[in-house]
């Protein structure tokens, strides 16, 4: 598996396999394993996809080596502020029932995050947790922790993909040698992007899916992408990326950029959700 290198130093797999909506514990930890097999290194959950425990077993079941794996979870706003934080920390080990956590994320821009930032830095320094990063923040947000922090995020996991290509953040970003992580790779599966005909003529001539086409336009951009699939063909073929794109055909791609994001809540309602919504993290199988 290739990596791309952090801001801090430590390494990355250049693709992860992401457990979003795999609630089922055994489905869960059934396509862990079969990702694992596939040859993918790096598992991304959160503390709200309520799996982590199904990920923490599957970890154990693989037989990998614990330091060949390349764990995320993310932390939900309503567990934000600096004394909540360390509690959620502490609670999200547990679950996933492992030595260390290899990048930890604020999940949302909402709460106290520059008092969850401080919690962050301290299990780094207390060397619980390797990486820190943030996920859906904006450029006024992420300022806010530039200009609090002792540690400059590792990475910043956004919806990215060819219709939504985030251009803007991005700079801000770059400036600051802060990854950026895929969710949404593939545009959550959108038709219209996937039968896209740039994409379709991509496909054919590289003798692959429209989706692996994405997905190598992703890696080649410097971009960590997230698929997710319980399906084990799905599985197989995201990380069947043995073929180059061609300068002019990575500008292809990039000139379909349409800023079409596919989360449609508002600021508001976003803020709603993820700060009220009442959800017992421990209570899964």
């Amino acid at each position: 598996m290739q990596t791309f290198k952090l801001n801090n130093g430590r390494e990355i797999p250049q693709i992860g396999f992401g457990v979003y909506l795999i609630t089922d514990p055994d489905v869960c930890e059934k396509s862990v394993l079969e990702a694992f097999a596939d040859g993918y290194r790096m598992i991304d959950t959160a503390n709200s996809y309520m799996n982590e425990k199904a990920v923490g077993r599957a970890l154990k079941k693989s037989g990998l080596k614990r330091e060949e794996i390349f764990l995320t979870t993310k932390l939900l706003p309503q567990d934000f502020g600096y004394e909540k934080t360390k509690i959620a920390i502490d609670k999200t080990f547990a679950r996933l029932d492992t030595p260390y956590i290899d990048l930890l994320l604020l999940h949302i821009r909402f709460g106290d995050y520059l008092g969850a930032w401080k919690a962050l830095e301290d299990a780094v320094e207390q060397g619980r947790v390797r990486s820190i990063g943030i996920s859906n923040f904006d450029e006024a947000r992420i300022q806010n922790i530039l200009k609090e922090c002792r540690i400059v995020p590792q990475v910043d996991q956004i919806e990215c993909h060819p219709y939504f290509q985030q251009r803007t953040l991005r700079k801000l970003l770059d400036q600051h040698d802060i990854l950026v992580e895929s969710y949404y790779p593939v545009g959550h599966g959108d038709k219209k992007l996937l039968t896209d005909p740039v994409l379709v003529a991509l496909a054919e001539k590289y003798g692959k899916s429209t989706a692996q086409v994405i997905l190598k336009w992703h890696i080649q951009e410097g971009f960590v992408p997230l698929p997710k699939s319980t399906n084990p063909q799905h599985i197989k073929d995201n990380i069947s990326l043995d073929f180059t794109l061609l300068p002019e055909e990575m500008e292809q791609i990039r000139a379909m950029d349409r800023d079409t994001s596919y989360f449609t809540l508002t600021e508001e309602e976003w803020e709603k959700i993820f700060m009220t919504q009442v959800i017992d993290f421990d209570n899964q199988k």
